[in-house]
């Protein structure tokens, strides 16, 4: 068997509404649009914000905190997803290239969560104070970008 061999069910495929052929057909006339209205006409679009009338979604829903417009944005890699990698020289390119973060233009911060048994040589632009701790521990050197 192959995708070439395979057939419909019966009564899985729907012939498409053939509109304006008659009034015999059901939707000759109007074309199932109903009479007159926006939606009668040509070119209207119904957007999913527009309520017709009623006080839309996003205003009646509390807005509450606020978003800070300075925030650095950092992609995080923890010690234990490094120590896995089993290399001695660590940087953010070799970290794109294996998957660990997904741009090289963001900054990478490196976060102390799991443990590290071998001197590793981290080149990130943050550390944690514990990744920072816990790589020094074992001999290894964690330079700021």
């Amino acid at each position: 068997m192959n995708l070439g061999s395979l057939k419909y069910a019966p009564g899985s495929r729907k012939n498409r509404k053939r509109l304006g052929r008659g009034n015999a057909s059901g939707t000759g006339g109007t074309s199932g649009r109903g009479h007159k209205g926006y939606h009668a006409r040509a070119g209207s679009k119904h957007r999913a914000w527009v309520e017709g009338g009623t006080m839309p979604i996003y205003r009646r829903l509390p807005k509450r905190g606020f978003t800070n417009i300075f925030k650095e944005e950092m992609q995080i890699v923890n010690l234990e997803r490094i120590a896995r990698l089993q290399l001695p020289e660590i940087t953010p390119e070799i970290l794109y290239q294996k998957g660990l973060i997904h741009s090289l233009s963001i900054p990478v911060k490196i976060l102390g969560v799991g443990e590290v048994k071998e001197p590793l040589n981290v080149t990130a632009h943050a550390f944690s104070k514990t990744a920072k701790k816990k790589i020094e521990a074992v001999g290894g050197k964690a330079e700021v970008l």
